[in-house]
């Protein structure tokens, strides 16, 4: 029996229909920030009240639910937490060649402020991580990579899912753009240029908020002066690329300018209060250890930075440029990626399809789509870091078994981050497919012209559900661009406003948590990372809202692009 969501299941009222489809994203959030549990118990239990709602609130049939959470929970194995599996092991190997303490001078070489090295890792280098992979990677690489220059675990993750709301829009080569440009018929460069007059206004300023989080009032006294500067660099290569060069180079673009325009000001430059910013992190990290935040990251221990070679150099940065080389061929040669995409197999999902008919239909009474699976063995970022995991192995000389044995560390040391995201990912199946997550939105839509300052919400949601802002896209797009019909607004800026949300509501992503938490060596106090990357994610919203909504009004609209 094929089942189409309604939208208004509850007594055939929107507004307690939105109130119980809330009931899973409530037990998540009241979980994990209030009670504290451990990542992967809150994501199984939000899993568990999302199918009770689904089967007898929304009326999904019993065995389409558990088929769905099961489609989820693969869709968390492969490819996201293949990803992050990936990248990390990938960083290990340079951990365990030795070439990682070169790479750790080399940065040095720019500054060795840590308050600086903050930035130029954290937000210049995560963003090209984001530019290229997406999906937890550059939380995943940057939160090690921060650990071994001195920082303690719990600031370490809290700097990093901060940083990483400023590329995200343009991330993975604009996935998340053109997937809104595929759903709504708008053509997504038109879209990417209208993000483009909107997150850099929180870009801009990201790089002062870091500084912020690593060092206080103290820190943004002392270091002010590179922070706008590479952000202000950041922001204005964003909006110039997204707006007429390339949307899918934009977040490239931005990070290199905003990398070179650190280094050239640090030639002239230098702040102030060094020593006694890295001696106050030190204390810091004793501090958060008598917390009960112990690291359990082997690379924890900072070892003493030594001078580099050029060769040095070169072999250090090395596993970077192959990133960059293989992701540009691969998601920009056309002919490549034609190619990789035909390698990806499609699977009718067991027990939601029956023959060529989808069990599922969406909203509007055609089969919906996302219960077709789709096997990206080759295509997916996570086969491209392992294929330049190899070839890092052995261009540094490591035999099979050393590389096998470090594979085998990183899935033992991920075992509880690959249930989270699993359970993660069943939720916002559930959620999607069963319709509690249009209900939600459509309820928010109905706030009629104030629905301009809200839109960013609905894409807050979606990636906090889904860890992606891609999978936001996919469930809001389309009915931001009807509510922006029915309300008499421009649809590129409430579909833009969409990915713009989701920007902001990255950082506090069950998922990003768990992968924020397992590289710094926190794994089971996510809830903690929450608790206090909360008020930063709710506070980020908030500006977007005023920004979008604004830019709705005569006051800021003059500032979006014009498309005729």
């Amino acid at each position: 029996m094929q089942f189409q969501p309604d939208i208004a299941p509850v007594n055939g009222s929107l507004f307690l229909s939105a109130l119980v489809a809330l009931l899973p994203l409530l037990t998540i959030f009241l979980t994990l920030g209030v009670l504290r549990w451990r990542a992967h118990w809150a994501g199984l239990s939000a899993v568990a009240v999302a199918a009770l709602v689904a089967v007898f609130a929304f009326h999904m049939p019993v065995g389409l639910t558990a088929m769905t959470a099961l489609q989820g929970a693969s869709f968390g194995i492969f490819p996201i937490t293949w990803i992050v599996l990936c990248a990390i092991w990938m960083y290990e190997l340079t951990v365990e060649s030795g070439h990682f303490e070169d790479l750790r001078a080399t940065f040095h070489m720019v500054s060795d402020d840590p308050r600086i090295l903050a930035i130029l890792i954290a937000f210049c280098f995560g963003g090209l991580m984001e530019a290229l992979a997406g999906f937890g990677a550059p939380v995943a690489i940057t939160g090690v990579m921060l650990m071994s220059i001195g920082y303690p675990p719990l600031r370490a993750a809290l700097t990093v899912l901060l940083a990483n709301t400023a590329p995200v829009a343009f991330g993975a080569i604009a996935t998340p753009i053109i997937t809104a440009g595929t759903l709504t018929g708008i053509p997504y460069q038109e879209i990417g240029a209208t993000i483009g007059h909107q997150t850099p206004l929180l870009a801009w300023f990201v790089p002062l908020l870091l500084v912020f989080i690593v060092d206080g009032k103290r820190g943004v006294k002392e270091v002010w002066p590179a922070a706008l500067t590479i952000g202000l660099s950041f922001a204005v290569a964003q909006w110039v690329s997204a707006t007429w060069l390339s949307v899918e180079l934009t977040d490239v673009v931005a990070s290199l300018v905003g990398l070179a325009a650190g280094v050239v000001l640090l030639r002239f430059w230098k702040p102030k209060g060094t020593a006694e910013a890295a001696q106050r992190l030190t204390n810091m990290k004793q501090t958060e250890a008598e917390e009960g935040f112990h690291t359990t990251n082997d690379d924890a221990d900072v070892k003493e930075v030594h001078k580099v070679s050029g060769s040095q150099i070169f072999m250090a940065l090395m596993p970077y440029l192959l990133v960059i080389g293989i992701f540009c061929v691969a998601k920009l040669v056309k002919p490549v990626t034609a190619w990789l995409a035909s390698t990806d197999i499609k699977i009718h999902w067991p027990g939601l399809w029956d023959g060529e008919t989808a069990l599922i239909l969406t909203g509007a009474g055609a089969p919906n789509t996302s219960t077709i699976y789709n096997f990206q063995w080759l295509s997916s970022p996570g086969t491209l870091l392992l294929i330049t995991g190899i070839l890092v192995g052995l261009i540094y000389r490591m035999s099979p078994a050393v590389m096998a044995k470090v594979f085998g560390r990183q899935i033992y040391k991920l075992r509880w981050t690959f249930l989270t995201i699993a359970s993660v990912l069943a939720l916002a199946y559930v959620m999607n497919l069963s319709g509690q997550t249009i209900t939600i939105g459509t309820w928010i839509a109905g706030a009629g012209a104030a629905f301009a300052f809200l839109s960013p919400i609905l894409g807050w949601i979606g990636t906090a559900v889904t860890g992606s802002d891609t999978s936001a896209n996919a469930l809001f797009a389309t009915l931001q661009q009807t509510a922006a019909a029915n309300i008499g607004i421009d649809e590129h800026l409430l579909v833009a406003a969409n990915t713009s949300g989701g920007v902001v509501g990255k950082m506090i992503s069950p998922q990003n948590l768990a992968i924020a938490a397992t590289a710094v060596g926190l794994v089971g106090k996510e809830s903690d990372i929450l608790r206090r990357a909360m008020p930063w994610s709710l506070g980020l919203l908030l500006v977007l809202c005023l920004i979008v909504g604004l830019q709705s009004t005569p006051v800021l609209g003059w500032m979006l692009p014009n498309f005729g």
